[in-house]
């Protein structure tokens, strides 16, 4: 990404620890981003609406709305629930980490970090969140009462809308552009996270959990979206 590009990005940064946040906003600028500042989870949500950020980076613990509600907040919301979000924390337990993905972040990364690592994160959300330019494909699928519009990225199961993060859109539409194949987790790093060298392949599985919760009637007996003991998973009706 140019500094062009990332000049027309605007990237929102929310931390209560002001010189944190300033640091990080102050090196974001640096590499030509348009940046946004809050120091607590409430003006941050006041403040998104009217600044329309592109991606957020966001505190885990925060006092009042911490990171994790005001992420639960921007998921259930259908103006934001497409919003870029990787958190930010001083935590590492491994467990913090899945129940962040499970709330809808797209990415994890703990303090302290290098800039470059941060940088290099960011771009890679915004890589695999991008919209689709492919004007050729297909755009609409429907399946038994399973509709999904790719154009305007909206989802819906027997007429009532489901909301999606971007990464976890960008999975959906791989399994439906490629309907009853087995893919392996470490497959669909490759296919749907591309380059992306800092996701775990148990976040594979963090994904997946969490789409089927949005788009299964009943979890433990899916209908759309299988897995295949032993191998990995796929998407389409079982015989």
């Amino acid at each position: 990404m140019t500094k062009a590009e990332s000049a027309a990005t605007k990237i929102m940064v929310v931390d209560d620890e002001k010189d944190i946040a300033d640091i990080i906003a102050y090196n974001l600028e640096q590499e030509g981003y348009g940046v946004c500042k809050a120091y607590n989870g409430r003006a941050a949500w006041d403040l998104m609406i009217y600044e329309k950020p592109d991606l957020i980076l966001l505190d885990l613990m925060m006092p009042g709305i911490s990171g994790m509600d005001l992420c639960k907040m921007i998921r259930s919301n259908p103006r934001l629930a497409k919003l870029p979000i990787i958190m930010l924390t001083a935590r590492t337990d491994p467990i913090d980490k899945v129940v962040g993905l499970e709330m809808g972040a797209d990415d994890y990364i703990t303090k302290p970090f290098h800039v470059k690592e941060l940088i290099a994160r960011i771009r890679a959300v915004l890589r695999r969140t991008a919209p689709s330019s492919d004007g050729d494909a297909t755009e609409t699928f429907d399946m038994d009462g399973f509709h999904i519009d790719f154009s305007s990225h909206d989802v819906s199961i027997e007429g009532h809308p489901i909301i999606l993060s971007a990464q976890e859109f960008k999975l959906l539409k791989f399994f439906v552009e490629h309907p009853n194949r087995v893919y392996t987790r470490d497959q669909l790093l490759d296919y749907v996270w591309g380059d992306e060298v800092f996701v775990e392949s148990r976040t594979v599985d963090t994904h997946i959990s969490r789409l089927r919760a949005l788009i299964e009637p009943d979890k433990k007996n899916p209908r759309y979206l299988h897995t295949v003991r032993g191998t990995g998973y796929k998407f389409g009706k079982m015989p």
